[in-house]
C-alpha cells in the first residue's frame, strides 16, 4: 500500500491560532465578474470556485503554494493499482445546517458528482468513478473503474467539495442558490453582483475565521475596483491589470500582491501541416523570440520564465535548458529545413486586450526572422467553434495559436495530458499542436497508471525532456497574478491558478 499521511489538527501553513475577541471585522473582496453559481461541481470559472472555497471544503485542498493538503480527511491510501483509495476522515464535522459529515456523505456526493444524468460541469473530472464503500462512518474507500494515479490531486479541485447531503435532497437543482457546507463562512445572500456570507460560529477548526462576514461585490471596471480599494470600501481587489499597478503603488494605504502562478503562456503549432512538422522550424521559432522582452512588453514585468512543458509550481515540473534568444541560429534553422526566406502563415487567439498585446509581440518577433504572420484575433465563441468544431485533425485549418493553460488540480497530468497526448486532439481535448510522439504518450499514460509519486516523477520528467526537444509549442512565459489589497489585511491568499483562499483572512 502507499500510504500518504495527513497533518493531524491544521493545515501545515496555519500557525497557532489563538480565539480572538469578536469584532465588526467585515471584509470586502472587488472582483470583475457577477459570479455563476455556488454548486462547485457545477461552476467553471475560478471566480465562482473561490466563492465556493467560503462555504465548502473537501477531502484534500491546496495550501496557497498549490501543495496538496488534508482538509476533511486525515489520511490517505492508494492500492498498488491506483484504482483503490481508502480515505480516514476527519471526526467531528458538521454541516451548517448539523447534518454530520462522514463516509456515507463523501458517497453522496463523489456519485453525485460522477453521475453524467445530473448533467454537472464538472462531471468528467469524475468520470472515473465507479463507486464509493462506505466502510464505517470514519472511512470511505473509493473504487476507480481504471487506475488513475493524480486522484488525490483531482478532489481537490473545488468541485470535490462536500456539499450536506439533506440539503442535496432538499434542493435538487436549486442547490446552486442554497448552499450548505462544512467551511468557516456560512450563506446569507446571492443576488446579481453581491455574495454576502457570515462567520460560521461552530466552525471545526478552532480560532477560524478571523472575520466576521465576507462580501463579494462585482466590479466590472477596472478603475472603479481600484477607487474601491482606495476609499476603504473594499479590502481585497483581484485582478489587477499590469498596467494599472504603477496606481496602486502610489496609494500610502494599499499594496500589491504579485506572486508566481500555474498559468502556462504559449504558441502551439500545428506539427500535422508544413513547415511545422519540422522540428528544426519549430525550435527555430523558440529561438526567434526574446522571452525576457515579453515579459516586459506584454506583462510589464509581472511575468516568469516557462523552462519546462509545464509552470514550477506544477507537481512534478521538471526544469529543462532554456532555448537562448538567438536570431543567427534561428535563421540558420530555417534555412535548414528548406525556408531560407522563411515563409507566411497565420495566428488565431482570443480578442481580449491581453492577448492582442500578445500576438502583435509575436508578429514583431517572428518577422525579424522572415516569418511573416497574419495575427486573427478573434471572440472567443467564434474562436471555440473554429478549433473545436474540426473533426478530422487533416481537415483542421489552424497553424498558430496564441493561448494559455491552468493546471487547477496542481499536478502535471492536467498540467500535459489534455495539450500534448496524441490522443488529445480538438474536439476530444486541447492539443491544439495536433503533437503526437508515442514515447511521450507512454510516459504520460504511465504516470497515471501508479499513484506512487517516485514512479509519476520519473514518468513526468521522461515526457517532459521529450517535449522540450520536439518544440510543438514556442514556449512563452508563466503570467503572475496580481491582486492589491488593503495594509490592514493579512492571511488573505492568492493561490497560483489564481483562486482565492480566505479562510485565515485578518483585519487589523
Amino acid at each position: 500500500m502507499i500510504a500518504a499521511l495527513g497533518v493531524t489538527a491544521a493545515l501545515p501553513w496555519l500557525g497557532h491560532v489563538t480565539p480572538a475577541l469578536a469584532a465588526a471585522n467585515d471584509l470586502t473582496v472587488g472582483v470583475p465578474d457577477n459570479l455563476t453559481g455556488l454548486d462547485p461541481a457545477d461552476v467553471n470559472d475560478t471566480l465562482s470556485q473561490s466563492a465556493c472555497r467560503l462555504i465548502f471544503q473537501g477531502l484534500y485542498g491546496f495550501d496557497p503554494d498549490m501543495k496538496l493538503v488534508p482538509v476533511l480527511a486525515e489520511s490517505y491510501e492508494a492500492d498498488e493499482t491506483a484504482k483503490v483509495f481508502t480515505f480516514k476522515l476527519r471526526q467531528g464535522v458538521t454541516f451548517h445546517d448539523g447534518t454530520p459529515f462522514n463516509a456515507e456523505a463523501v458517497k453522496v456526493n463523489f456519485e453525485r458528482v460522477a453521475n453524467p444524468d445530473n448533467r454537472l460541469k464538472r462531471q468528467s473530472l469524475l468520470a472515473m468513478l465507479d463507486r464509493v464503500e462506505v466502510v464505517d462512518p470514519q472511512t470511505a474507500r473509493v473504487h476507480l473503474k481504471e487506475p488513475f494515479g493524480a486522484f488525490v490531486n483531482t478532489i481537490a479541485h473545488p468541485a470535490g467539495m462536500m456539499l450536506s447531503p439533506k440539503a442535496i435532497a432538499q434542493f435538487g437543482k436549486e442547490i446552486n442558490r442554497n448552499p450548505v457546507g462544512t467551511g468557516p463562512f456560512t450563506f446569507v445572500s446571492w443576488n446579481a453582483d453581491t455574495l454576502r456570507t457570515k462567520k460560521n460560529e461552530k466552525y471545526w477548526r478552532q480560532g477560524l475565521p478571523k472575520v466576521q462576514s465576507v462580501t463579494f461585490r462585482s466590479v466590472p471596471e477596472n478603475g472603479a475596483r481600484i477607487a474601491m480599494l482606495q476609499a476603504g470600501e473594499a479590502q481585497f481587489i483581484y485582478p489587477l491589470p499590469t498596467e494599472m499597478a504603477p496606481v496602486v503603488q502610489r496609494s500610502p494605504n494599499v499594496e500589491i500582491v504579485d506572486k508566481p502562478s500555474i498559468i502556462a503562456r504559449y504558441v502551439s503549432m500545428n506539427c500535422m501541416q508544413k513547415p511545422f512538422n519540422d522540428v528544426r522550424v519549430r525550435q527555430a521559432l523558440n529561438h526567434a523570440v526574446n522571452k525576457e522582452a515579453y515579459a516586459k512588453i506584454v506583462y510589464n514585468g509581472f511575468a516568469g520564465p516557462l523552462d519546462a512543458p509545464i509552470p514550477p509550481k506544477l507537481g512534478f515540473y521538471s526544469k529543462q535548458d532554456p532555448y537562448p534568444y538567438d536570431v543567427a541560429k534561428a535563421k540558420k534553422l530555417l534555412a535548414e529545413a528548406g525556408y531560407p526566406n522563411g515563409f507566411e502563415t497565420e495566428m488565431w487567439a482570443n480578442n481580449n486586450t491581453l492577448s492582442q498585446r500578445g500576438m502583435q509581440f509575436m508578429q514583431q518577433q517572428l518577422a525579424a526572422v522572415g516569418v511573416k504572420v497574419t495575427v486573427l484575433p478573434m471572440e472567443s465563441g467564434v474562436l471555440n467553434d473554429r478549433i473545436w468544431s474540426v473533426q478530422k485533425p487533416e481537415d483542421a485549418q489552424l497553424k498558430m495559436y496564441y493561448g494559455g493553460w491552468s493546471s487547477s488540480t496542481g499536478d502535471a497530468d492536467w498540467g500535459l495530458r489534455p495539450l500534448l497526448w496524441g490522443q488529445g486532439f480538438p474536439p476530444k481535448l486541447y492539443n491544439t499542436a495536433y503533437y503526437s510522439n508515442p514515447e511521450v504518450d507512454k510516459a504520460l499514460e504511465a504516470a497515471i497508471a501508479t499513484a506512487d509519486p517516485a514512479k509519476r516523477e520519473e514518468f513526468y520528467k521522461q515526457a517532459q525532456a521529450l517535449i522540450w526537444k520536439d518544440a510543438p509549442w514556442i514556449f512563452l512565459g508563466v503570467e503572475n497574478v496580481l491582486s492589491a489589497q488593503s495594509k490592514r489585511l493579512s492571511g488573505m491568499y492568492r493561490i497560483p491558478d489564481g483562486g482565492l483562499l480566505i479562510e485565515e483572512a485578518a483585519l487589523s
